[in-house]
């Protein structure tokens, strides 16, 4: 089960771990810096950082309010920093609060509290170690490559996102019947979501590529800069697949509009038969109610049947048949009337 770890960099480069935050502390004294990792910490654990590094109370509030957007905040010996790391799994996309402390000798990440089972930073240690030169080289340096790690962390998601929505253009296409509507709906809904964090984090890496954090030296700028490009890729990102979307809704929109017209023309040809097959025969029906086997006996005599009844049939035979093209002429008049 991940748990908060704490480092320290030496002034020679050296990376080790402690046991407490005390111990992290104490060795800070010796020169270099500390990271103190922390993963799902309680309300205690981080109220103990306002008396022991000065972090601001309001801060350790915004550690554990789940309902914060990205911002940064200065404050005398430290800036705070709130970022989000992106997961999308199964079509569903979750949205990690990463915290940041960065002051002269120290740096603090905080995630987890509304993670679930996730670990945003589950393998920052790892990345570390691999660039572990620029990482010793400040906590400036520092916070880049856990930052660097976020929005590397933020491509898989809009992959995941682009195949979904190259799928949903697939099904729309080959089965409009089968198609999910809600499907669109959602996603729309989270793209609204990944552009408001996206728009806050860029605002934020604006504030720092123009120096506005004094704890993040001009020489580390330019590592940042490659971030900001980053995040305005996937601003980009978001505004297409927007438009994607909507288009995707449209074209929904009119092949279900084109179903249903078909429908109901299918609809209007079996109604015009019956009713052509209603009509022909209304006539007929009523000669033989009003005349019948016996009535026609009784006009003609019965020894006449064999005479009378194949002219009787004969009769509604050519009824039938002038009642047939009566309807198809006038049919066919009220088209061409339509059509001019």
């Amino acid at each position: 089960m991940p748990e908060s770890k704490f480092y320290h960099f030496s002034p020679k480069g050296l990376f080790y771990g402690v046991d407490t935050v005390k111990d992290a502390i104490d060795v800070s004294k010796e020169g270099g810096f500390i990271w103190l990792n922390f993963y799902q910490p309680s309300k205690e654990e981080l109220s103990s950082l306002t008396k022991t590094i000065g972090i601001h109370p309001l801060s350790v509030e915004d550690c554990l309010d789940e309902n914060q957007v990205p911002k940064i905040e200065y404050f005398t010996n430290n800036t705070f920093i709130i970022f989000n790391a992106f997961t999308y799994i199964e079509k569903t996309l979750y949205v990690d609060e990463i915290n940041l402390f960065i002051g002269k000798n120290f740096l603090i990440t905080v995630s987890g509290h509304n993670s679930g089972a996730r670990n945003p930073l589950n393998n920052i240690y790892t990345i570390v170690e691999n660039g572990l030169t620029n990482a010793a080289a400040g906590p400036d340096f520092m916070m880049h490559i856990v930052l660097d790690y976020l929005v590397d962390q933020k491509y898989q998601a809009f992959d995941d996102m682009e195949n979904e929505l190259e799928e949903a253009e697939e099904l729309l296409i080959d089965n409009v019947e089968k198609f999910q509507p809600m499907q669109l709906i959602l996603m729309r809904k989270n793209l609204m979501f990944l552009r408001k964090s996206l728009f806050h984090e860029s605002e934020i890496l604006v504030k720092i590529c123009r120096m506005d954090c004094p704890f993040i030296t001009e020489k580390a700028i330019v590592h940042y800069r490659d971030i900001y490009d980053h995040l305005a890729k996937f601003f980009e990102l978001t505004e297409t697949y927007r438009e994607i979307e909507t288009s995707l809704m449209e074209l929904y929109t009119s092949l279900l509009n084109n179903l249903m017209t078909k429908m109901s023309n299918d609809t209007n040809s079996s109604v015009r038969r019956l009713t052509l097959i209603a009509t022909i025969f209304m006539p007929l029906t009523l000669i033989a109610s009003i005349g019948g086997m016996s009535e026609w006996s009784m006009m003609t005599g019965p020894s006449n049947w064999k005479i009378t009844y194949p002219l009787f049939i004969l009769a509604m035979s050519v009824i039938a048949v002038i009642n047939y093209f009566l309807i198809r002429r006038i049919e066919k008049k009220n088209e061409s009337g339509s059509g001019k």
